[in-house]
């Protein structure tokens, strides 16, 4: 997952400075407010950086002579992020995320967990997985599911996570203690 940042380190010695939420190269790319939160937004490249102007209503933008190049935005990216989030703070997460859809504008939702798992792909996923456990246990619930999905394999969840010492003796005993060595312990209050 470090992407180019690896390979900027391992060639040329270069330490990375943290960006937050910002790609550290590409800008504009990062996070950005809307009516209702917040949305990811990846316009960085030439062509794309300009219709992601037009989208936005300012097709003047690529133009200005400290933004024309990448590295002029790179220099200037607190007054580009500032002058986007003055826009996108207008209308909510998903009018921007159809406009740029229809653009060709990488973007995403930032999602509060309730909206993570209300999402359709989330839940087209299974990723919300039914669990039954007992009454003493807390009743039947849902967990999170793997997210690793392959063709042919059942993603189930054998077994409930288990209560405070529900293995103590099977564990005891596959390591040698004797039933009556854990009755033992079990008396001391020891388990």
């Amino acid at each position: 997952m470090l992407d180019f940042q690896a390979a900027r380190w391992l060639i040329a010695g270069e330490v990375a400075r943290q960006a937050g939420n910002d790609h550290p190269t590409g800008i504009p790319t990062g996070v950005f407010p809307t009516i209702d939160g917040h949305v990811n937004i990846a316009a960085s490249g030439g062509r794309m950086w300009e219709r992601f102007c037009t989208v936005i209503g300012r097709p003047e933008w690529p133009a200005r002579p400290e933004w024309r190049t990448p590295k002029g935005r790179s220099n200037d990216r607190a007054a580009i992020n500032a002058a986007i989030g003055e826009i996108t703070q207008n209308h909510t997460a998903g009018y921007w995320i159809n406009l740029f859809d229809e653009a060709g504008i990488p973007c995403g939702p930032i999602y509060t967990i309730d909206q993570v798992f209300a999402d359709p792909q989330v839940q087209h996923l299974g990723m919300a997985t039914p669990m039954h456990r007992s009454a003493a246990a807390g009743g039947d619930t849902r967990v999170v599911a793997s997210p690793l999905n392959f063709s042919g394999l059942t993603r189930d969840i054998r077994l409930p996570t288990p209560e405070a010492g529900d293995h103590t003796d099977e564990v005891l005993g596959s390591v040698g203690y004797s039933e009556a060595e854990i009755a033992a312990l079990r008396a001391k209050g020891i388990v």
